[in-house]
């Protein structure tokens, strides 16, 4: 199971990053930085799956795909801003890390107002 790849991975690098940590902390964030990488890549196969699997579902339900895309950007950009949140925390940048955080809140809600106004107008069109 991949599971078990990525806390070995995590596991050997957490040792790493402790024992450089103290000489050399920027080579420890770079190996940081590498290895939560390396784990996006290593579980990349199961997001494609899991994307290819809901669009399958959508189209046997009927399901407009705008909704759908709309859906799937707004997880990504939640997933890469708290991706880049941790990475810029892990580097004691944590007024940076606030401000990738609202960013990332605005960019969701930018993206989730043409499904917001089509539920009003659903809702609106049911009110006699």
């Amino acid at each position: 199971m991949i599971i078990f790849k990525i806390v070995g991975i995590a596991i050997v690098a957490t040792i790493f990053i402790i024992v450089i940590k103290e000489e050399k902390p920027e080579m420890a964030f770079l190996l940081s930085m590498v290895t939560g990488l390396l784990i996006l890549i290593l579980v990349f196969d199961q997001i494609k799956l899991i994307i290819d699997l809901v669009m399958q579902l959508a189209e046997k339900g009927n399901i407009d795909l705008l909704y759908l895309n709309t859906i799937i950007k707004i997880v990504g950009i939640a997933y890469v801003g708290e991706f880049g949140a941790q990475i810029t925390k892990d580097a004691n940048e944590s007024a940076l890390a606030g401000k990738i955080e609202i960013a990332t809140k605005i960019l969701i809600m930018f993206l989730a107002l043409p499904v917001m106004i089509s539920l009003l107008e659903i809702v609106i069109d049911l009110i006699p």
